[in-house]
Order: structure tokens, then C-alpha cells, then sequence
């Protein structure tokens, strides 16, 4: 068996502490995160979740942790992949 690769796109608000997002997402287990400009100065995050492809990548208890940090507007899976 092998591993799932899922990334998490995530949306600061507009005055949200970026790094302080991205620390507390860190704690969560990300193995990457990344800055991606989407436009008019706006950033988003995009954060690499690995997990074990026997448990599946049901990424919605992740999102929702996600979301309940401070200054984050949304959180939503994007691609998946083996690994």
C-alpha cells in the first residue's frame, strides 16, 4: 500500500496573520505549505496533507479544523494523489 497526497486550498481573510495560519496548519500535520497569489494582491495557501491510502484521504475533519483557525475564511481539498 502507499500514501495519499491531498492538497488543502485555503483562504486567509483579508487582514489575517498569514504566518500565524500557517504555523498553526503546520501543527495540524501539513508537509507543505505554499504562498499562490490569485489576484488584486490576494494570496492563498496551499497546504500538502499526506495520508495512508488504506485509511482513504476523508479530508472533511481536517477542513473544519482548518476553518475554526483564526483569520482563516475558507478551507476546501483540491487534488489528490498516490504517492
Amino acid at each position: 500500500m502507499g500514501e495519499v497526497a491531498v492538497s488543502i486550498r485555503i483562504m486567509p481573510q483579508q487582514d489575517a496573520d498569514v504566518n500565524s495560519i500557517k504555523a498553526k496548519v503546520k501543527e495540524l500535520g501539513a508537509s507543505n505549505i505554499e504562498e499562490k497569489p490569485i489576484g488584486f494582491g490576494l494570496k492563498m495557501l496551499e497546504a500538502i496533507f499526506v495520508f495512508d491510502d488504506r485509511q482513504g484521504a476523508n479530508t472533511d475533519g481536517i477542513e473544519e479544523k482548518i476553518r475554526r483557525i483564526k483569520g482563516v475564511g475558507s478551507a476546501e481539498a483540491g487534488d489528490a494523489a498516490l504517492i
